[in-house]
């Protein structure tokens, strides 16, 4: 197998409001700290999480069939039977696929949902995030400050949602559309942080015995085994789960999703044959669903400004497109310049092997163009890397090689 590196960002991927029944929300401050452990009981046995820790890239694209397979058949009895219990919602689903982290995607999906909140009536919104991260920010949409919503940025820290785009999204959904309820249908990532604040909220105001405890639980142990199997397939698998239950519990009101684009489209992930979380929710919901691409709004059309970059002593034009903030690993964020009138000049340099797929880049990349992409990271250190875009597929993806000049 051909051997190659991708940069790109790992795409991290989010229920009911349940009413808590307690003067004290308003005026809950959450803790900063907390314990980088607790204790999840499952059966008769009680296991401890352990630390969050990322993935190697063999554990990350692990194909996980034979877990799946295991899963869903220890799960059948359980969770599926708990989720036919409910018949399917008769309402509608609108499904907005994103690029994470981008301004102008954010301020079309606040029109949007304006649009659907005043004139709909709308009051769901559907969020790729974890079930308790979700219900932290029903209780901070009651509260009087934003104690609640600095502590969950925070947890976030490093992540693409770590951005002040979001924040200012929430906050303008806060005071422009206050009757929002959120609900998060992903595994439960931050469970170390925003996972055992929520459950420690849940303690202190006696609700040890309440659904929104059990949901908690669930959702971490989700996570749980999401670690440790080390395969995407896990969180796959549970996604739609997640979403199923929170929607048929609306019966029949209408809502609105905002997910990665990963999950929206209709088909299968492209490193695993395994359907969408959207071809799941189609399967069930027919044309009840609708699904939207908005991964356009994140592609830059003019260059901030154009610069002269001299490679080999040839000054070429490159047009700057800024810098992306993703922040993964070690990596905190990434310059994009396209070199312009430079392919013939650069076609039969040698490839280093290592690709990056059209998505990840800023802008729409057309056969024949190259780039510049620097790579920023946290020690302080650039590395320079030089992409040709030559109609090279990897994983059935359109995607540009890397090349020494």
């Amino acid at each position: 197998m051909k051997n190659f590196t991708i940069f790109t960002a790992l795409i991290v991927v989010m229920i009911i409001f349940t009413a808590c029944g307690s003067g004290n929300n308003a005026n809950y401050e959450p803790q900063t700290e907390y314990e980088t452990t607790t204790e999840i009981a499952r059966d008769d046995e009680t296991e401890s999480i352990v630390a969050e820790q990322p993935l190697s890239e063999e554990e990350y694209t692990h194909d996980g069939t034979e877990e799946l397979e295991e899963l869903e058949e220890v799960e059948e009895s359980e969770e599926l039977e708990e989720l036919e219990e409910l018949p399917p919602s008769t309402g509608r689903i609108f499904l907005y696929g994103e690029v994470h982290g981008c301004g102008v995607t954010m301020s079309r999906q606040l029109e949007i949902w304006g649009y659907y909140y005043t004139n709909h009536g709308m009051r769901h919104l559907f969020i790729e995030s974890s079930y308790f991260a979700a219900q932290f920010l029903n209780l901070w949409m009651q509260a009087d400050d934003d104690t609640i919503l600095y502590a969950l940025f925070e947890d976030r820290r490093g992540a693409l949602a770590h951005n002040p785009y979001k924040l200012a999204f929430y906050r303008t959904i806060k005071s422009d559309f206050p009757e929002t309820i959120f609900h998060g249908t992903d595994v439960g990532h931050q469970s170390f942080s925003t996972g055992q604040r929520f459950l420690r909220y849940l303690i202190d105001n006696d609700m040890q015995d309440s659904e929104s405890y059990r949901l908690a639980h669930e959702s971490i142990e989700q996570f749980y085994r999401y670690q440790r199997e080390g395969c995407r397939t896990i969180r796959v698998y549970y996604k739609p789960q997640n979403f199923i239950r929170e929607f048929d519990r609306l019966a029949n009101q209408d809502v609105m999703a905002i997910h990665g684009m990963a999950h929206v489209f209709l088909g299968e992930y492209h490193d695993y044959s395994i359907p969408t979380m959207a071809v799941i929710l189609l399967e069930r919901y027919g044309d009840a669903l609708q699904t939207f691409d908005m991964t356009h709004y994140a592609l830059m059309r003019d260059p901030y400004h154009v610069d002269i970059i001299a490679i080999n002593d040839i000054d070429f034009e490159a047009s700057y497109f800024g810098n992306d903030g993703a922040r993964f690993g070690n990596v905190i964020g990434r310059e994009f310049w396209r070199l312009e009138n430079a392919y013939e000049h650069f076609r039969d340099s040698p490839s280093t092997g290592n690709i990056l797929p059209f998505e990840d880049f800023p802008i729409h990349v057309e056969i024949g163009q190259v780039f510049i992409v620097d790579i920023h990271f946290n020690d302080g250190t650039v590395v320079r890397k030089f992409f040709r875009a030559s109609g090279y597929y990897w994983d059935d993806l359109p995607s540009t090689q890397e090349f020494t000049p």
